[in-house]
């Protein structure tokens, strides 16, 4: 096994970790990442780079090799959470009620490091690497702001990582197909004819129905869908009626709905529609659906995914490419996979002895800090494999 990308990380891994450190006391919610642009812009500024300010606070870095090649692109995210920290860290949040409960910090210092020993190499790269530090991942929007800024034009392959408590520090997940689930949030709102509550014949309810269709969509998962292919439907949000004496003329509901397969994602669309509309005409009501399409899944490339995990293998060693369970949340990183091929990697920052147990968005959530440079140090690997070391 060679060490030598992991070795050239560790002297930046002080720098690392204090970036890190500084993003987490300092977090920002999607959009608003300014301070944190600012953060990374100053440790980019001497490294040689074409910057490319976009989006509201998204960055495009360029390293251009000394020999022509192929273009990979490199992603890390950079905005928080609204969630009032209680991991009990030095260096906790200062601005309260935002909290870096989702590891971007670590992900935004990482390919800092990343663009400091790679352009330490400029001379060995063969083509162009783009570093894409983004806002918005949360709110799916900042991975649209780069790519119509053109940070995809041209770009053979993409590469981004996630910090996970499902894997221990030092071991990672690399495979191909499907990673993390498509996401949509549909809106379903019914409307009948209010009246007094003595007397319901008069009037046409909206609640009753309204319960009878969120007990009733589960079918659809059961019976319309393939039990090997996962789908999550999730009532989250039920509003109806103003009063007790009063029959309910609206309830809305908002439901979300996680999946893997396109396939299986048409056929539930259009099973909801189907299923309120059966349900709002056997009660006497009418019923809109409003479909708001997220991101959608993640699906690993077989090519990429085996370079990604020799890349895995030289930094970490061999062996520690684990198996996990698919993960039913969403990630932006899918747009860039419709423009060019890439993989979606899963670094393990478990540590149990530090308490860094937490999965992501939890108000304790925190990373093993040695886990910052294998990601590093993968994002280097990775993209000298591609571009042919």
């Amino acid at each position: 096994m060679s060490n030598s990308v992991l070795d050239q990380v560790k002297k930046h891994e002080e720098e690392i970790i204090k970036l890190r450190r500084y993003i987490h006391e300092n977090p920002e919610l999607s959009g608003k990442e300014y301070n944190t642009k600012k953060a990374i812009l100053e440790e980019l500024s001497n490294l040689g780079l074409e910057i490319k300010e976009v989006g509201n606070t998204s960055i495009i870095a360029t390293l251009k090799g000394n020999n022509p090649g192929k273009t990979v692109a490199l992603r890390a995210d950079m905005d928080a959470l609204p969630i009032i920290e209680q991991s009990g860290a030095e260096y906790s949040s200062k601005n309260h009620g935002v909290m870096h409960a989702c590891g971007h910090d670590g992900h935004s210092a990482m390919l800092v490091g990343a663009a400091k020993v790679l352009s330490e190499m400029k001379d060995k790269i063969n083509g162009e690497i783009r570093f894409f530090f983004q806002e918005g991942e949360e709110n799916f929007t900042g991975a649209k702001k780069i790519i119509e800024a053109g940070g995809m034009d041209g770009v053979d392959a993409c590469f981004a990582m996630h910090g996970l408590s499902s894997l221990d520090t030092g071991y990672v997940n690399i495979v191909p197909g499907y990673v993390t689930s498509g996401c949509d949030t549909i809106y379903v709102k019914f409307e009948g004819v209010s009246g007094h509550g003595s007397s319901p014949h008069l009037a046409k309810d909206t609640i009753h129905p309204a319960c009878i269709f969120v007990t009733d969509i589960q079918s659809i998962v059961t019976k319309n869908i393939d039990p090997q292919e996962p789908v999550v439907l999730s009532v989250g949000k039920f509003t109806g009626g103003t009063k007790a004496n009063i029959i309910a003329k609206y309830t809305e509901l908002e439901i979300s709905m996680r999946y893997f397969d396109p396939n299986a994602r048409k056929t539930v669309h259009e099973a909801i529609k189907r299923h309120a509309k059966a349900i709002a005409d056997a009660y006497e009501v009418i019923c809109e659906v409003i479909i708001e399409e997220g991101t959608i899944s993640i699906h690993n490339d077989k090519e990429i995914v085996e370079i990604a995990d020799r890349a895995a293998a030289k930094v970490l060693g061999e062996g520690k490419n684990l198996p996990i369970k698919r993960i039913m949340a969403s990630e932006d990183m899918s747009y860039y996979l419709q423009y060019a091929k890439g993989a979606y990697a899963f670094m393990g920052y478990r540590n149990e002895e530090k308490g860094c147990i937490y999965f992501p968005h939890h108000e304790k959530f925190n990373i093993d800090e040695d886990y910052l440079k294998y990601g590093a140090s993968l994002f280097v690997q990775f993209a000298l494999e591609f571009l042919g070391e």
